[in-house]
């Protein structure tokens, strides 16, 4: 889901891991390569993970990858060649981030901080003060196998129903895994995984059948300059906004993020649409 390219993410995965209290190595750690602080000294390498770190994870008990379908060949040479287990996470929204910790739990011995317990109860909070928004609006979303696979779980959790589902790198296995996703939720009755398609296609689906919003990197933009459905920008590349590789996306304060992105969108478009003086009464179209 981009997991690099929001350097939050890294962050945000060290500080889980350090309430299990684990030893962990970061493959590789370049919080800091992207988000530097301007101190007024150049520094030519400021990543966190070391050559000595990197070759001595072929000690660890196991390694767990954030992204299965686009490390096929790693995850296989890890698990040949290091003789280690391997284990797949998407740690983003409530169900993919209680899987996470739940392993974390098991491999540490240790119950799930009440840290995390908390931040669990804030994201469910928002998602339900936000529930009435967000029930019932369709969908279309782009992206990598990984990225759209969170994003999906994510929507179907909020209630949101994902229409138009596109995957330009996707494979057999990868649309199966999603299908059933879709299959067991009432809000994935009316989705459509769409393989090996581009953008050109995705904009004659909203053309033909429309969304209400559209979740996808910048290149999104041109989909929303035609068909005039709002974007939110999630994933990588983001060139056209500043700062939002800062944030987090994985765990419950990245599902809050991703929460909040998504319905003030949607409020935006709303006050867009009634620009004209509402029938409503003044305190209805203040308050959402």
């Amino acid at each position: 889901m981009g997991f690099d390219a929001y350097i939050g993410n890294i962050r945000e995965l060290k500080r889980i891991l350090q309430l299990f209290e684990l030893d962990y190595t970061v493959l590789s750690d370049n919080a800091d390569s992207f988000d530097s602080p301007n101190t007024g000294e150049f520094e030519m390498y400021n990543g966190l993970t070391t050559l000595e770190d990197a070759g001595d994870s072929i000690n660890g008990e196991g390694t767990f990858f954030f992204q299965k379908y686009t490390t096929i060949k790693t995850q296989e040479w890890i698990e040949k060649e290091w003789g280690q287990s391997t284990y797949n996470f998407r740690p983003f929204g409530i169900k993919g981030t209680d899987e996470f910790l739940s392993k974390l739990s098991e491999i540490s011995g240790k119950p799930v901080p009440q840290e995390l317990v908390a931040e669990r109860g804030r994201a469910v909070d928002a998602m339900t003060d936000s529930q009435a928004w967000i029930h019932g609006k369709r969908i279309a979303l782009y992206g990598d196998p990984d990225h759209v696979f969170g994003l999906v779980n994510f929507l179907l959790e909020l209630g949101a129903e994902p229409v138009h589902i596109l995957v330009t790198n996707t494979n057999d296995e990868f649309e199966a895994e999603l299908q059933a996703v879709l299959d067991a939720s009432p809000y994935g009755q009316n989705s459509t995984i769409w393989g090996k398609k581009d953008l050109w296609h995705m904009r004659s689906l909203m053309f033909t059948e429309p969304v209400d919003l559209l979740i996808g990197n910048s290149y999104g933009k041109y989909l929303w300059r035609d068909t005039h459905t709002p974007l939110v920008r999630i994933g990588y590349p983001i060139f056209d906004r500043h700062h939002m590789h800062r944030y987090e996306t994985l765990g419950y304060r990245g599902a809050l993020n991703l929460h909040n992105w998504i319905i003030n969108t949607i409020l935006d478009e709303l006050d867009r649409q009634t620009i004209i003086p509402a029938k409503t009464d003044i305190s209805f179209d203040l308050i959402r």
